[in-house]
């Protein structure tokens, strides 16, 4: 219920000033921000650092934000902030892809492993041609693309088994999400992959129902399982990456000074969050480790040998002809700019 009083609230508010936004009395703009990130996780510590930006610019712009899921779930927010209802919305990358189908080029396994940070933030946020494609995706979705959080961190693998070598992945039981793309990779190197809701995973593995899953190491870390795994296998198959994207139509009509303080609060916040990120892998890994898992490393030969398999082939070509070429974008950027280190690390302004 009081879930449902605050958006209606906030959904009111929308109305009277025909939009997420609109100017006040005190002539401030305000722009109605939502996720559902947890308390202290990254995705909120992000959306706060732009809310503060924003408020220290006192350009009259202001960033309303309702966190952890307090107007609706990620697809809830996604419909609003293309209704206009929201303003911005901050989440991770797979519940964009029913609305923008392009997305699913980050299910391409593995497809980041061999890359570090500064290469990625470059081809995902920089001027890049893959950057273009994915922001003309957005805007025929009626959103505008803000940016991509990451700093090369990704989901793992835990497992009760020692996988030191792709063929250890053979007959490996493994909860997955219940995604298409994903369960077609475990099954292309050989895995067995089952879904299984999160609140019988623990308990799964502690029986053996299942011997491996796969997560970011925060995750693994608040699910303890430590106590019931054995391996940390760094297969980095998908970059663990937030979005952050706003209505088209509410970004081009922000006046031209608060769109600029938007952006620049945008990719200041994206760049001090890129060390925590870093930080909160290591420190969690840590944990991890100290609580008695192995931690197994591999080398960029092992990654190159995932993504030779005609099965992991198979499913390039399949998300690639889904996403328009997007994934072949993907891929040439990423390339170029591991080639071409002196790429602008942003894209340029845009101009009305």
């Amino acid at each position: 219920m009081k879930k449902f009083i605050t958006a209606l609230l906030v959904f009111v508010l929308a109305l009277g000033s025909c939009s997420a936004f609109g100017a006040s009395e005190f002539d401030e703009t305000w722009l109605v921000t939502a996720d559902t990130t947890a308390k202290g996780a990254a995705g909120q510590v992000f959306a706060q650092l732009i809310q503060a930006k924003v408020k220290a610019a006192n350009s009259g712009l202001v960033i309303d934000y309702f966190p952890n899921g307090e107007l609706g779930g990620d697809a809830d927010l996604i419909r609003q902030a293309q209704k206009g209802y929201i303003a911005i919305t901050v989440c991770q990358t797979a519940p964009i892809v029913s609305f923008i189908p392009e997305m699913a080029v980050f299910d391409l396994p593995m497809v980041f492993a061999r890359y570090d940070g500064d290469t990625i933030d470059k081809v995902l946020n920089g001027d890049s041609d893959f950057h273009r494609q994915m922001s003309a995706a957005y805007e025929k979705a009626g959103l505008h693309l803000l940016g991509f959080m990451q700093n090369a961190t990704f989901r793992l693998t835990t497992a009760n088994k020692n996988l030191a070598t792709l063929s250890d992945f053979a007959g490996l039981q493994i909860r997955t999400m219940e995604n298409a793309n994903h369960m077609a990779f475990w099954t292309a190197i050989g895995a067995e992959p089952t879904p299984l809701a999160w609140s019988e995973l623990y308990i799964s593995l502690q029986n053996g129902t299942v011997n491996a899953q796969e997560n970011a190491a925060d995750t693994c870390v608040g699910a303890h399982f430590e106590e019931v795994q054995k391996f940390l296998a760094c297969t980095n198959h998908i970059l663990y990456c937030n979005q952050i994207c706003m209505n088209d139509k509410l970004y081009k009509a922000l006046k031209p000074e608060h769109r600029a303080v938007l952006d620049k609060a945008v990719a200041e916040a994206l760049q001090e969050m890129r060390p925590k990120l870093e930080e909160i892998d290591k420190s969690n890994k840590a944990i991890l480790e100290k609580g008695g898992m192995t931690i197994i490393n591999y080398d960029n030969s092992f990654f190159s040998d995932v993504l030779a398999i005609q099965g992991v082939r198979d499913l390039y070509k399949k998300i690639d002809a889904a996403t328009n070429g997007l994934a072949s974008a993907l891929e040439k950027s990423l390339e170029e700019v591991a080639e071409n280190p002196a790429m602008p690390a942003t894209a340029p302004e845009t101009t009305e």
